[in-house]
């Protein structure tokens, strides 16, 4: 079957995966309503499109905390990729630096630091939980981040919205646990146990056993004390936190709902976004995580003031089957390995660079707020263009 777009890959993946990994990438927690709103969300916003003008040429590229990128589509951190690939972080590394952008790699990678170094050039960023910052030795912080440093990565992702891990119904039917051959590997030798079977998921319970619940933004500002990298704060949803954050000194925010993983009923994040975007004021960038299938919801985020997205998890389309989820990056991985990725890569520029000259923009700083519409625009009445 020839893949057209990037939701093809699901059932592909579905058929390929075992039960239990495929619903630990694809489910969201409780209700799953926030899994499917952050798909829905995107249909409610609409085009302006501007016309007769020579989009010939057409420039995409951008950067990012001062690095060079060839489009404004990074990628997310998915934890344990080698579940879905014997390659896992390996291909996906390869990928993005082939693509010309950033990867995010995981805590909970099943490739460490310095393997997915090794598979050559790139601009890499490490993903932090919050929750290690508070862990009962931070000198096991300290050698993890040192341990990104001499990697070559330039960035630390933290993931502030995981006091507690949400709760995943289908992780605990399936008695989620990591597969016996793969560990974590930015952990070994660490002294930060081991994912066990248990009566309920294994990794709510491995998580429940290193968390200290008294964390706080002190906690960010700590962090900086040990590293000279920049940090990107994850997981934030609102104005308030939004200037707390740059008051803790982010030199970026991601708004992100951890895939509709954690609290459900809150916003989608393109929902959200506007609201983080004017807070931030331009003292920082925003960048979004959540929802995005098409070079079309690119447009949009960036059209609401996003510098960029990051990519790795899509939302439910619940359309004739309530179980059909995307998640791009590790589905592609587990269809087709690193030629998957490049290809969901290669799509969704493809979709974004015509969005762009559809719409009559030749460079990311001529999207602007102008060329949609959103039913928060207008909200008593159905969307319809401005007149």
């Amino acid at each position: 079957m020839e893949i057209t777009n990037v939701t093809e890959y699901d059932a592909i993946a579905k058929q390929k995966l075992p039960k239990m990994v495929y619903d630990y990438y694809a489910s969201g927690a409780e209700d799953q309503w926030t899994l499917q709103e952050n798909r829905n969300a995107f249909s409610r916003i609409l085009f302006r499109p501007r016309i007769l003008i020579d989009v010939s040429k057409i420039d995409l590229t951008t950067t990012v905390l001062g690095f060079k990128i060839s489009m404004p589509i990074m990628i997310a951190p998915t934890a344990m990729q080698k579940m879905a690939h014997p390659d896992g972080e390996y291909a996906t590394a390869r990928a993005a630096s082939a693509a010309g952008t950033i990867m995010t790699l995981s805590s909970w990678a099943t490739s460490s630091v310095e393997e997915v170094a090794s598979t050559g050039p790139g601009i890499r960023f490490f993903q932090l939980y919050v929750w290690f910052l508070v862990y009962k030795d931070r000198n096991v912080v300290a050698q993890l981040v040192r341990r990104a440093e001499r990697a070559g990565f330039k960035a630390i992702a933290l993931t502030v919205d995981t006091p507690r891990l949400g709760r995943r119904e289908a992780d605990i039917k399936n008695r989620f646990t990591l597969p016996p051959f793969l560990t974590l590997k930015n952990f070994e030798g660490l002294d930060l146990g081991k994912m066990d079977e248990s009566n309920d998921s294994g990794l709510a319970s491995y998580v429940a056993g290193q968390i200290d619940r008294s964390l706080s933004w002190k906690d960010v500002q700590w962090l900086q004390t040990i590293t000279s990298l920049p940090i990107l704060v994850k997981g934030v949803l609102t104005a308030e936190d939004t200037r707390l954050a740059i008051q803790a000194g982010a030199a970026g925010i991601i708004v992100s709902n951890h895939g509709a993983r954690q609290l459900d009923y809150v916003p989608a994040t393109i929902l959200a976004l506007e609201e983080v975007v004017k807070a931030a004021q331009g003292r920082v960038p925003v960048f979004l995580d959540g929802g995005v299938r098409r070079g079309t919801d690119v447009f949009k985020a960036l059209a609401l003031g996003a510098s960029g997205i990051f990519v790795s998890k899509l939302s439910q389309d619940f359309l004739d089957n309530p179980c059909h989820i995307g998640r791009p990056v590790v589905f592609s991985l587990a269809a087709e390995g690193e030629a998957g990725v490049r290809k969901v890569l290669q799509m969704l520029r493809d979709e974004f660079e015509l969005t762009m000259a559809l719409s009559g923009c030749r460079s990311l700083k001529e999207i602007t707020r102008n060329h949609i519409v959103t039913e928060w625009d207008r909200p008593h009445a159905a969307i319809a263009p401005r007149l």
